[in-house]
């Protein structure tokens, strides 16, 4: 079991940054792919990006590649999403999510992902 607390969002104008962070509780951290997804008013849950256990794999969503940024820190069992050039359609609710699979398939998938956060809202203003 993973318990996972998302910090770090809040307003920023249109080309500024955030960095979000997942804290991770529970056994296991540093053998669990970490993701990020994010959801709008309105929209489905959707997929930002992904790390594996030893960093090795990482996937991004088109829309977010070269902007955002994700990392880890399994010393400090933290995964971090680092958020440059933000837009107005990067506005929404962001989730950290944890799965012990390997993220070869499935990633984009938010049913494959089996622990989540309560999420931190992010919202980017003209």
């Amino acid at each position: 079991q993973v318990q996972l607390v998302e910090s770090g969002g809040g307003s920023v104008q249109a080309g500024g940054s955030l960095r979000l962070s997942c804290a991770a509780s529970g056994r296991g951290f540093g053998y669990y792919g970490m993701g990020w997804f994010r959801q709008a008013p309105g929209k489905e849950r959707e997929f930002i990006a992904a790390i594996s256990w030893s960093s090795a794999t990482i996937k991004y969503a088109d829309s977010v590649k070269g902007r955002f940024t994700i990392s880890r820190d399994n010393t400090k069992n933290t995964v971090y999403l680092l958020m440059n050039s933000l837009k107005p359609e990067d506005t929404a609710l962001y989730y950290c999510a944890a799965r012990a699979t390997s993220l070869l398939q499935g990633t984009m998938d938010p049913q494959l992902w089996g622990y989540w956060g309560q999420g931190t809202q992010v919202a980017v203003s003209t």
